[in-house]
């Protein structure tokens, strides 16, 4: 017979798990649905950008327009990622509604008219604004509103990129370094599933990546691990982290540089996007414009081609950082991390002949770790990497994802990130 406690304490578990269920599963499916219809969007003003040249000529008003609309509308909503941490540490203000249109809107500009932004930030910023939405519309007590704030996180990520799993820790990994909050893993499980099964029943297909299943055998071998590899893996992570850090720096050094020099707010955007043409003419390329996930020309350098051997050009991953920087510290909006697999991927498919690492592997490696390091999101980026690449190489991603995160310093894009830890210890 089971004791009166322990039946008592499951009925207690069980009642917990609906509830959460309740409260998660419709974050889910709007979240999802949220980015099936972004990342269609996406789709279309890429083919639009590249159908159209003459496009590029137009950021400069593209940006004021945007920082007019987030200047007149946006109140706190132009923190963006950095608001919805916030508010998750200590529930207060609340997240505006007004976040998803405008940053949605926001992000599909600045890709139709050239601009170097991700997708992450405006999936993981929808996500929250509809969980801070659903809290006021049905009048969700208040301490569940950072439950439902971590689920719009995780289904917001974990559908935008199809990785459920990765999306899921990502939610809980990047509020404090180096803690985690597992109380909450089971409904940001949930609400990640959700959304990316969402998201995949409107149609809409993840790049597909492949590595080579094996590496040859050395004479370095302890039980299945190669230590000769091993060693160059943690090289290769430490480099992605010091890139990782100069990114971020980069970035925040360029916002701040531009809101000291640049008082007229509405000017920013167009010195940022007067760079960027200069830039692009200047190099005779189109191809650090946008995500960097496609393009038509077979000669330009994308994620794609970043796996193959003279995929990549020595200074691809540079110029990716530059117009990156620019893009997002002069004020236009997107996310960060697609370009960071771009960088990530391409300095890995430099390093990889000094390495004598196979290209696809360390560019695989590079996409993965330098997310890692500047997210300080390590274990949720080793799961990412088994997610998309297969897990055959699983140690390996691990090694790389937490030597970058080590190596990248205490800065990272998220400045709303408290620092549970130090991650070099001092006497």
């Amino acid at each position: 017979m089971i004791p009166q406690p322990a039946l008592r304490t499951t009925a207690a578990a069980l009642r917990q798990l609906s509830l959460w269920f309740l409260l998660v599963a419709p974050v889910g499916v709007l979240a999802g649905s949220a980015s099936a219809f972004f990342l269609f969007l996406l789709e279309w003003v890429t083919v639009k950008r590249f159908d159209h040249p003459w496009l590029l000529w137009l950021l400069p008003m593209a940006g004021i327009v945007i920082v007019w609309v987030y200047h007149a509308a946006g109140k706190n909503a132009d923190r963006g990622t950095n608001l919805l941490i916030d508010e998750i540490h200590q529930p207060g203000g609340g997240v505006p509604a007004r976040i998803t249109p405008l940053v949605l809107g926001a992000t599909l500009v600045t890709h139709l008219f050239g601009g170097s932004a991700g997708r992450e930030g405006t999936a993981v910023q929808m996500g929250g604004g509809i969980a801070s939405a659903f809290a006021r519309v049905f009048r969700i007590p208040m301490q569940h509103r950072s439950l439902l704030l971590m689920a719009g996180v995780a289904a917001g990520f974990g559908s935008v990129f199809g990785t459920p799993l990765a999306g899921a820790i990502f939610a809980l990994e990047v509020l404090t370094v180096g803690r985690i909050r597992y109380e909450f893993i089971l409904p940001c499980l949930l609400a990640s599933f959700i959304g990316d099964c969402t998201c995949a029943a409107w149609g809409i297909l993840h790049p597909v990546y492949t590595l080579m299943p094996s590496l040859p055998a050395s004479a370095f071998m302890i039980g299945h691990l190669d230590i000769a590899v091993m060693s160059k893996v943690a090289v290769a992570g430490a480099v992605f982290g010091l890139c990782a850090r100069l990114f971020s720096i980069t970035t925040h050094g360029v916002s701040a540089w531009s809101k000291h020099y640049i008082t007229v707010f509405w000017l920013r955007p167009a010195v940022g996007a007067a760079l960027i043409i200069a830039m692009t003419y200047a190099l005779g390329t189109r191809e650090f414009l946008g995500l960097g996930s496609w393009s038509p020309d077979n000669n330009d350098v994308t994620l794609s081609s970043v796996f193959r051997a003279g995929g990549a050009g020595h200074w691809s991953w540079f110029w990716k950082l530059a117009f990156t920087a620019i893009t997002l510290g002069f004020g236009f909006k997107g996310g960060e991390v697609t370009p960071l697999f771009f960088i990530g991927a391409a300095l890995g498919n430099v390093m990889a002949g000094p390495l004598g690492l196979p290209v696809d592997l360390t560019a695989g490696l590079g996409f993965i770790a330098i997310f890692a390091g500047a997210s300080n999101t390590p274990l949720a980026c080793t799961l990412m990497g088994i997610e998309l690449f297969g897990a055959t190489h699983a140690p390996l991603f691990a090694v790389a994802c937490f030597f970058s995160y080590y190596f990248s310093g205490h800065a990272g894009i998220y400045t709303a990130q408290l620092h549970g830890l130090q991650k070099h210890l001092t006497k």
